[in-house]
């Protein structure tokens, strides 16, 4: 599977109170947490965010509370794959389990540009930044956790595995 997006790009550290704000937690509606999406990081980011697009961060990226919630306010602002250096253990997990892909690659979160343009293909792991014609060699999800993505997560995995 290939996607091609937009980057909007973060610093190290980027919580899960920055991603959905704690305040907007009363409610699960993936489509009224996509609204609240970044907001206390970049307040424009819903208005800007367009299908496909993806976010680059640094290290620790999702760290802070263990809310499903984060992972599943990016995947429905539209947010195709996060790229960052690190990950938080549990929005690791999170963003697996809801299939949201997401890639470690510090050579690429140095290189990328917010703006730029890239294309990932998520078998090999490699993301091309189209803008300046570079690209990078992300590691590659194993196949099982390809086909949780997939599937758009662990639940439909488990019931299109049963079929």
């Amino acid at each position: 599977m290939k996607v091609k997006g937009r980057v909007f790009k973060y610093g190290d550290n980027v919580d899960t109170d920055v991603i959905i704000p704690a305040r907007y937690l009363n409610t699960s509606d993936p489509k009224e947490l996509a609204g609240h999406c970044m907001e206390d990081i970049d307040i424009d980011f819903v208005k800007n965010v367009k299908p496909k697009d993806i976010i680059v961060a640094d290290k620790n990226f999702g760290c802070g509370s263990s809310r499903e919630h984060a992972p599943i306010a990016i995947k429905e602002s539209g947010i195709s794959c996060v790229i960052a250096s690190t990950f938080a253990r549990i929005f690791y997990r999170n963003a697996i389990n809801i299939g949201l892909p997401i890639l470690e690659c510090e050579e690429a979160v140095r290189a990328i540009d917010a703006g730029d343009e890239l294309q990932i293909d998520f078998s090999t792991g490699l993301i091309e930044n189209i803008t300046k014609s570079e690209s990078y060699q992300g590691e590659p999800f194993p196949e099982f956790m390809q086909q949780i993505i997939n599937n758009n997560g662990l639940i439909e995995y488990i019931k299109n595995s049963k079929k």
